[in-house]
């Protein structure tokens, strides 16, 4: 294996409400793949605390982690992640999510706007997919100025489901001012930038942000990038890292971040 620190920072257990697999699963799949080191980074989409009992889930993973970690603790390393979807919506259940146990990593994510539904499930045509996506980016923007999060989660997350649409004109570009904005204060705040390589095993084919992207996040100062293949099932922990870490070298990285007890531990690429 060409990379020697090998690590998912982005994996989802049966603990997230559309996760497969046990986290015994999971890290036994990093074992046998030869990752330093995974993190389960199960969900909680603060908008819908109230309406679905996350206590019980993040508690669940915040428990199978702990004694998955103790099962592999000489094997592969194992942290204790969350990923908070929608934050800045409802930001005391953000806050309460938080308490809820001493996390290594923290994801922040948005899969929707106020009030819509998940980018997944939106109806795209060529006439209203900017609306969406202008009000994407300034809701993300709002996101990245917070304090509640480690590493910004697939910041281009609505691409792949507008560009599946063939009957799309898609022009990225259009959009390189507002993800400017968005890479400067994740900058200017020390968080970091994730690459997402879930994009590689589907209809888009490239990282979320692709490497466009990640190179000018690089030119804007960003230090700390962490990597994850955002799998919801065994069969896809490690998918795409070495491909992602491949592409950060091309960027100008020597290090990619894993984190724990919120803390960046910078990894040499090669």
């Amino acid at each position: 294996m060409k990379y020697k620190f090998i690590s998912d920072s982005h994996t989802h257990s049966e603990n997230s409400f559309d996760g497969k697999d046990s986290v015994i699963m999971m890290a036994e799949r990093a074992y046998q793949l030869g990752l330093y080191s995974i993190t389960v980074t199960d969900h909680c989409e603060c908008h819908e605390l109230g309406e679905r009992d996350y206590h019980k889930d993040i508690q669940a993973s915040v428990r199978d982690v702990t004694k998955a970690a103790a099962l592999y603790h000489d094997r592969v390393r194992i942290f204790k992640g969350i990923e908070l979807g929608q934050p800045t919506q409802n930001p005391l259940a953000s806050d309460d999510a938080l308490s809820i146990a001493d996390f290594d990593f923290v994801l922040g994510s948005l899969h929707n706007l106020k009030n819509e539904q998940d980018f997944y499930f939106l109806n795209y045509t060529q006439d209203n997919y900017r609306n969406y996506l202008d009000r994407y980016f300034k809701e993300l923007l709002e996101l990245a100025q917070t304090d509640c999060f480690d590493s910004l989660a697939h910041l281009t997350y609505p691409f792949r489901y507008i560009a599946a649409n063939p009957k799309i004109v898609f022009d990225s570009q259009a959009y390189a001012g507002q993800i400017d904005r968005i890479l400067m204060t994740l900058v200017q705040n020390n968080r970091a930038l994730e690459v997402n390589t879930s994009g590689l095993r589907q209809m888009i084919g490239t990282t979320l942000p692709d490497e466009s992207v990640v190179k000018r996040f690089r030119e804007l100062g960003g230090k700390y990038v962490t990597i994850g293949s955002d799998a919801h099932r065994w069969g896809d922990v490690g998918a795409g890292i070495e491909d992602g870490l491949r592409m950060l070298l091309r960027c100008g990285f020597t290090h990619f971040t894993v984190y724990e007890k919120r803390e960046p531990q910078m990894l040499p690429i090669l």
